[in-house]
């Protein structure tokens, strides 16, 4: 009987098995996760009330959300998207919610919905769970089947694998594949928060400002969102997007960069200029601390006028033409020194990992080494936070599972 190996038992892994069970019923399918426990991450995911995937209503353009991959998702989009993963939980007894942000979670708000979703329709299909299985080297065959050797001394021949590894810290975990040739991206961090030593900035902890433009000088990398600001520095999803955008430039610089803050989401500098004459001109005996831009608390527009060096006790009418551009200067150029990352633990997302040119896009099957197969983080393909990578994880998954090489029909 035809047996299909999935290597990772995570979202990507037990998609792609309960897939390939589904579209190959007569195939013996086995998952081997090298740890004790499966679907850890998606356990964690989203707080713990798993994220699964997004609406995408308010993208424009999949490479805003997907920096690396996005030519790729669009394609395999075609064969299996956001409104398939939607329909898909829901068929199996899952109701789904979208928030306000279009972010889509398990109506149950426990992520634990997710996870034993996946375990029950993976053993009602069939599908067979190991787990303490390490993979230690993949040799193909003349008969284009593949022998596994796993850490423990356990060999096994299938005559397709899916590698579902997730993402992995270092490139020598994916050393068994750069053997048989493939290209391996250098995996990077992608989604952490920033560390800011400002002792004033941090005493701000616990604030949010949303939305604000964070960028970094000299570069076009950019992101847009809600800045909340921690005990450590800069958190939120405008500071997770930009780690995800610039990824490799940050860890270029070794995690030590300048970050701009727009706190306006303004761009236009004479705007902004307009916007405060017309609050002095409205308001000219109140004190500059007691009214503000609208999207600022009162704690950070403090902060802000003793950073752009003004009384806050001043009144509006006696700003002046150099507290007016201190001022604008500070709301849409304000530089801040990075030092460090932060931990985004809920996601743990690595950029890199096999390169695309490596793989059929179609069907994600390996250029290389025939019935091997990808899906999910182990690929050079990663999103922002908000649903979106593990919608890269049910799509590919989908994919790899549902097909198998072309070479080998007697196979299905």
């Amino acid at each position: 009987m035809p047996n299909i190996a999935i290597i990772g038992g995570g979202a990507a892994g037990f998609f792609a098995a309960v897939n390939a069970k589904i579209t190959y019923p007569q195939t013996t399918v086995t998952i081997f996760e090298k740890s004790n426990r499966v679907l850890a991450k998606v356990l964690i995911s989203g707080g713990g009330r798993c994220n699964l995937t997004n609406s995408f209503a308010q993208v424009k353009d999949l490479k805003h959300v997907y920096p690396r991959g996005d030519k790729l998702i669009k394609r395999l989009f075609k064969v299996f998207d956001h409104h398939d993963t939607y329909r898909w939980f829901e068929e199996q007894g899952v109701p789904l919610v979208t928030q306000d942000d279009e972010c889509i979670f398990p109506k149950s708000q426990r992520a634990t919905s997710i996870a034993d979703c996946l375990i029950r329709k993976a053993l009602q299909s069939g599908v067979k769970i190991r787990t303490g299985y390490t993979l230690e080297r993949l040799t193909p065959l003349p008969d284009s089947r593949i022998k596994a050797t796993f850490r423990s001394g356990t060999t096994a021949v299938f005559n397709k694998v899916i590698i579902a590894t997730g993402g992995s810290p270092r490139a020598e975990k994916l050393s068994y594949l750069a053997d048989l040739g493939h290209t391996i991206v250098a995996p990077v961090p992608s989604l952490f928060t920033f560390e800011v030593r400002e002792p004033l900035f941090r005493a701000l902890m616990g604030t949010v400002t949303d939305p604000v433009t964070l960028s970094i000088p000299t570069t076009r990398h950019r992101s847009t969102g809600a800045l909340l600001i921690t005990h450590w520095g800069m958190s939120g999803p405008a500071t997770l997007k930009l780690s995800s955008y610039a990824a490799r430039y940050i860890n270029e610089q070794h995690y030590c960069f300048n970050v701009a803050v727009n706190w306006l989401n303004e761009t236009n500098a004479e705007t902004i200029r307009e916007r405060l004459l017309t609050l002095a001109a409205t308001h000219p005996k109140k004190q500059l601390n007691s009214i503000r831009p609208d999207n600022l608390s009162a704690r950070v527009w403090q902060y802000l006028l003793q950073k752009a060096s003004l009384d806050s006790g001043k009144p509006w009418a006696e700003l002046g033409r150099k507290g007016l551009h201190k001022l604008v200067e500070t709301l849409t150029n304000d530089i801040y020194l990075i030092t460090g990352k932060g931990v985004f633990r809920d996601e743990f997302v690595t950029c890199g990992g096999v390169g695309l040119d490596c793989i059929h896009l179609q069907t994600l099957e390996s250029k290389i080494c025939p019935n091997l197969f990808f899906a999910g983080e182990v690929l050079d393909i990663d999103a922002v936070t908000g649903g979106f990578n593990l919608q890269a994880a049910w799509t590919t998954g989908f994919v790899a599972g549902s097909t198998y090489h072309s070479a080998t029909p007697a196979d299905k």
